[in-house]
């Protein structure tokens, strides 16, 4: 006992001492005392997060208002201090909603909504104003008007930390040029450490919201980001939760909360994508897993001497002889149309054989009639012993081989190696089959009469004859075999009919909503619709990245919705290679959560970290030690949409390591990485013929002037054998005096192995006429464009044809094929 804990018993009243110390604090107050998990740690990265927060609002604003984003983003220095001004052409904000939307954290339209969003907690712009009253002591001003409205509304606020709610100093009416939308200065301790973080964050934004228009004025630069389309992003609609993903206590919340009286209708109502048909498999689920399931045994067969008859006319009595023969052909009858048949399949079985021949002979067939032949029937089928505990072990627990036990033998024998011997699986089903029996030999009060196992319970049979098998026998009875028993014992199994417990009954009973949660997570399910979610699309992908990097090469991808929390999500990537970007030190990793960039913890992100495990050797690129980010010039992005990304912290740096959204990633990364390396590949391919052709180009005139020396003849024209060698698609223009005139042929011959379809255009300065098929003249400025877009199969050749006056000149374009695959004679 330590001195602190032997002296409590001398001091009276420290329980209560202790009590009256302790008390609840505001979200507020909390968050005065931790800014840093709000990413305002330092007056560097307080500045970017303010930017971000206000950005991020303005843009949700104008979208849900169906507004073009247009927003203006200014710093300036203020003495000791940085001024933040955001201003937007957003919806606006009504007198009595803004105090709180920027004077109260927690307050906010989206926490609650499973709908694609940037902001969800209600903390990011508030805890912006409370960073800059924290650290200049001066209240936000906030100017916002409304459509139609003739004035705005102009606030000067702080938040009161001890009640979290908004303090105003100042409330008036005031003019402003915009005709709607929200304007908010705000002063801050700052710097411009963080200058390139605040620039990618820009320009990151451009990049996934090609709809907006951003423009940033700080005190060196000044950038302007014009919108690439006028598309805005498909409108979200809020969903319920999906069955795969959701958890336990949330679930038992739920139950609580619904009207549901039933678990079909409390699956149908609560959960998106669960119909009848679907609710009807989680209820076979659950009750496989609640429940049990029951054990499928095979009817007697034709040799085998056993007669159901016989057993069901010895159990009933006083019913009259021809009645009582009826009823027992009947069920024999019924038993023989199974290929295997479980408890409560004889009970039904037993039931129709009881009203129908109630109905043909007039005699009545009570209770206990019917539970006596079920009882013989039951017992003719599995043949039950009385067997010794499966302690036993050295004989298997069984004197005589029942039809319970040749029918596991079978499984077991079925399920097994062929390296198991059949003494062995003889042992093995005995000691199983004891089990069984020991379930029925324990009373009818208490056995298991019908033999209803759960899968875990199952489990432990066949692991408990396995462990005895390799106890007594000396045989090894490893973990597949084990599991592959267990799997066809459970597969001929039968789901119970019972009813699942009401939801009255289901609620506080954790250990069947854990089965109805394992049930839904069970069932295959169609996966959520994204209508709750916003993603950027393919095209839009490639369309920012264009806008913002100057590359050769460009690819997206975006994945079909998964789940994961019960929330659902899309994964997006791009990638831009080649051009103008950096060739030196590692590719740039641009990562986005609901359009929103994430540029600090990429160190901590879990999309950092699959970009690392990728082996971007095999795509094409330079990866030291084949592993880590890859070098050269290339911008990989991701980009997450989810009703509720999982984020590392509050600051919403990084996304968690969630396995089914790593998965995604990976999914996403490589299938734009393919098209990559397709190009790369292709690329290379290109070099090496070029080449290739370069070499040709310096040997064959030198071969020429050398076979004219030898021959003593005039040089052999070369042009169209490099075309030859190659293979390339050879396009030549011939002249030809023709009267007044000139003819004109340009002759496609195809010498590669795939048909080619080209773009021709030969522009011409005098008017042609004469054309051949398939040929159109446009003229512009005094120049005439000769179009033609032949397709020529290959080893064949096409001619476009046509006259022009003498003094015309010529300059022929050819698009369709790459320069490398191309030789043009003109």
């Amino acid at each position: 006992m330590t001195s602190f804990q032997s002296t409590l018993g001398d001091e009276p009243g420290i329980a209560e001492e202790l009590a009256e110390s302790q008390q609840s604090i505001s979200i507020a107050e909390f968050f005065e005392k931790n800014k840093h998990m709000l990413g305002f740690d330092s007056g560097a990265r307080g500045l970017v997060t303010a930017v971000k927060e206000a950005v991020d609002n303005a843009l949700d604003a104008a979208e849900e208002s169906g507004i073009l984003p247009d927003i203006y983003v200014e710093i300036e220095e203020a003495g000791d201090y940085y001024r933040l001004i955001v201003e937007d052409n957003g919806p606006g904000l009504t007198k009595e909603s803004l105090p709180k939307v920027f004077g109260k954290l927690l307050y906010g339209s989206r926490f609650h909504a499973r709908e694609q969003s940037r902001g969800q907690q209600g903390i990011g712009i508030s805890a912006a104003v409370l960073y800059s009253q924290l650290t200049s002591g001066k209240p936000a001003k906030i100017t916002s008007r409304t459509q139609g409205s003739e004035e705005a509304e102009y606030f000067e606020l702080i938040i009161d930390t001890d009640s979290n709610e908004p303090e105003i100093s100042v409330e008036e009416k005031t003019t402003w040029d915009r005709p709607h939308g929200t304007r908010i200065e705000l002063e801050m301790e700052a710097n411009m450490r963080a200058r390139q973080q605040l620039h990618d964050y820009i320009k990151h934004t451009a990049v996934v919201n090609p709809h907006a228009r951003l423009e940033l004025r700080e005190p060196q630069e000044h950038f302007k980001f014009e919108r690439a389309t006028d598309q805005l992003p498909e409108e979200t609609e809020e969903i319920r939760p999906h069955p795969h993903g959701v958890e336990l206590g949330t679930v038992m919340k739920m139950l609580t909360a619904t009207d549901s009286q039933t678990v079909s209708g409390f699956v149908q109502e609560e959960f998106t994508r669960v119909g009848k048909k679907t609710a009807d498999s989680i209820i076979d689920e659950f009750r496989d897993r609640h429940y049990g399931r029951e054990m499928r045994w095979r009817p007697p067969a034709s040799h085998e001497n056993v007669d159901l008859h016989a057993a069901v006319e010895d159990a009933t009595a006083n019913k009259g002889a021809e009645a009582t023969a009826a009823f027992a052909q009947s069920i024999a009858d019924g038993v023989d149309d199974y290929d295997r048949i479980a408890y409560h399949e004889l009970l039904e079985t037993v039931e129709s054989a009881a009203e129908a021949v109630e109905d043909d002979h007039g005699t009545t067939f009570g209770d206990t009639v019917r539970e006596n032949a079920v009882e013989a029937v039951w017992l003719e089928l599995i043949d039950a012993v009385e067997t010794e505990s499966v302690d036993d072990g050295a004989d298997g627990g069984a004197d005589d081989e029942s039809r319970l036990v040749a029918d596991l033998y079978d499984l077991a024998d079925e399920a097994t190696s062929t390296r198991k011997d059949d003494e062995t699986i003889h042992a093995f089903a005995d000691r199983l089959g004891a089990a069984f029996g020991d379930e029925l030999a324990a009373g009818d009060d208490e056995g298991n009469v019908r033999h209803r196992l759960t899968r875990t319970r199952l489990r432990a049979f066949v692991d408990r004859a396995a462990d005895l098998t390799e106890e007594y026998d000396d045989v090894s009875f490893g973990e597949t075999a084990r599991e592959n028993v267990t799997n066809a014992i459970w597969d001929v199994m039968a789901t119970v009919p019972d009813d699942p417990p009401l939801v009255r009954e289901l609620n506080g009973d954790r250990d069947a909503t854990s089965d109805l949660v394992d049930a839904m997570r069970a069932t295959d399910i169609m996966a959520p619709p994204t209508r709750c979610l916003s993603p950027i699309s393919e095209d839009l992908i490639t369309a920012g990245l264009e806008k913002e990097f100057d590359a050769d090469f460009y690819a997206s991808a975006t994945r079909d919705a998964g789940v994961s929390g019960g929330d659902p999500f899309i994964v997006e990537a791009g990638i831009a290679y080649g051009g103008d970007l950096p060739a030196e030190g590692t590719g740039e990793v641009m990562r986005f959560a609901n359009r929103v960039p994430l540029v600090y913890q990429r160190g901590a992100c879990a999309t950092t970290d699959v970009v690392k495990s990728i082996g971007w050797r095999n795509y094409g690129l330079d990866q030291p030690g084949g592993s880590g980010l890859p070098n050269g010039p290339v911008v990989i992005m991701v980009h997450v949409a989810s009703t509720n990304v999982p984020f590392t912290s509050e600051s919403k740096d990084a996304v968690a390591n969630v396995p089914e959204i790593e998965d995604e990633i990976e999914l996403a990364i490589r299938e734009a990485a393919r098209d990559l390396k397709s190009y790369l590949n292709k690329r290379r391919s290109m070099q090496q013929r070029r080449k290739k052709q370069n070499v040709l180009g310096k040997i064959l005139p030198e071969m020429a002037e050398k076979v004219a020396e030898v021959t003593d003849r005039d040089e052999p024209d070369i042009d169209d054998a490099i075309a030859r060698i190659m293979n390339n698609v050879l396009v030549e223009r011939n002249v030809e005096a023709n009267g007044d005139g000139r003819a004109v042929s340009v002759v496609v011959e195809n010498n590669s192995g795939t048909n080619e379809s080209l773009e021709i255009t030969d522009i011409v300065s005098a008017e042609p006429t004469a054309l051949s098929d398939g040929a159109t003249v446009v003229e512009m400025d005094g120049e005439w464009f000769v179009k033609w877009e032949p397709e020529v199969k290959s080893d064949d050749e096409a001619a476009l044809e046509y006259e022009v006056p003498d003094d015309a000149t010529f300059d022929l374009d050819v698009k369709g094929v790459e320069s490398e695959k191309l030789t043009v004679n003109q």
